[in-house]
């Protein structure tokens, strides 16, 4: 059933490195409030505005949360004290509803993508992706993570809220079926919303340090006001970087106050182009738009007094100056000891044709 071929893919396995980084992940989630055609549409704008995946989530509300289960958001933002009594109202989509999304997305041309909350989600999403995403929430998830390595298909992993060994243990699992340098490792910050100050975006730098065999990503919850965030994290080294989308940052509800919209993606992409011209290649001395500045800025080796011909050359005949289209002043210990060919004057900037 896959059609469309995974960047993705290619980023978290490191096979091309012409692909443009950071590979952007639209995290749909649960925007789509169990309706197809909404769904359909954060689809189309997803991918009008440069995401190159756009990401659901596949749970159920009684395989994911007690009924017990307590708010870890902002409940100023979203109001519901229960965890199980948020997941209810929006996990209606199932295995049919992601078959069509799946469809939809090859149409658009777009990687479709959705976390498995559950064995079975697992299972029936290994028909239709071509990476797995695993939550910061199931870090520990020792059966689920287990049944995904299986799959051997390349992971995706938030580690929000973890501990380093934890995420070192994680990898040791999977390691033991597939093989754990197939895996990205995404930073992220377990808090709805995530405080600018909280952050802590050198946390990428440290993945990168202590993980080298791994792409390193982040997922962001800050909220969208401020795109310095996600920009912060591309030149830092972020692979890849997802970010929770929305038709509309207004609409009630957990995921949408702290999501892009379409206008902020576009915004997002078109800062990324003027932040990959500004840093240009990974060389020293790229000198091809500085050929002129490089000529006449430079110096030359000048004569301090006229010379006459036959005059052997000594370092007190000569000057060193501007433009650099004679000898250049690193010569000088093969021009002192030399001949004059012909009468030169004070000034004279020296050429390899005027000595012996």
């Amino acid at each position: 059933m896959i059609t469309y071929k995974s960047k993705l893919s290619k980023v978290i396995l490191n096979k091309n490195s012409s692909i443009m980084k950071p590979i952007f992940i639209a995290e749909a989630g649960v925007n789509h409030e169990n309706s197809m055609e909404k769904a359909k549409t954060m689809i189309e704008l997803a991918q009008k505005s440069g995401a190159e995946v756009i990401k659901f989530q596949s749970y159920k509300a009684n395989k994911i949360a007690s009924k017990f289960s307590p708010a870890y958001w902002d409940t100023n933002f979203e109001k519901t004290k229960s965890q199980f009594e948020l997941f209810k109202k929006y996990d209606k989509f199932w295995k049919k509803e992601y078959e069509q999304l799946k469809k939809y997305c090859d149409q658009q041309k777009i990687e479709f993508l959705s976390t498995p909350f559950d064995f079975e989600s697992a299972k029936f999403l290994n028909d239709l992706v071509f990476n797995f995403k695993i939550s910061s929430s199931d870090l520990t998830n020792k059966p689920l993570i287990e049944l995904i390595a299986n799959f051997k298909k390349p992971i995706v992993m938030s580690v929000g809220a973890s501990h380093e060994i934890e995420l070192r243990n994680t990898l040791c699992w999977i390691d033991k079926v597939y093989d754990k340098k197939n895996v990205a490792i995404l930073h992220c910050v377990l808090n709805y919303p995530t405080q600018d100050k909280n952050a802590q975006l050198q946390s990428i730098t440290y993945l990168k340090k202590n993980f080298p065999n791994n792409t390193i990503g982040y997922s962001d919850h800050t909220l969208p006001s401020n795109t310095k965030i996600l920009d912060t994290a591309s030149l830092l080294g972020a692979e890849i970087i997802e970010k929770h989308f929305t038709l509309d940052k207004t609409s009630p509800g957990n995921d949408h106050y702290h999501s892009f919209d379409h206008h902020d993606l576009k915004k997002f992409k078109k800062n990324l182009i003027s932040l990959r011209n500004v840093l240009g290649k990974n060389i020293f001395g790229n000198v091809n738009n500085q050929k002129k500045a490089r000529i006449n800025a430079r110096r030359s080796i000048v004569l301090k007094k006229s010379l006459k011909k036959g005059h052997i050359i000594k370092y007190s005949d000569l000057d060193f100056k501007r433009p650099g289209i004679g000898i250049s002043p690193s010569k000088v210990d093969h021009v002192v000891g030399k001949k004059i060919k012909k009468n030169l004057i004070k000034d004279y900037i020296l050429l390899k044709s005027d000595i012996k």
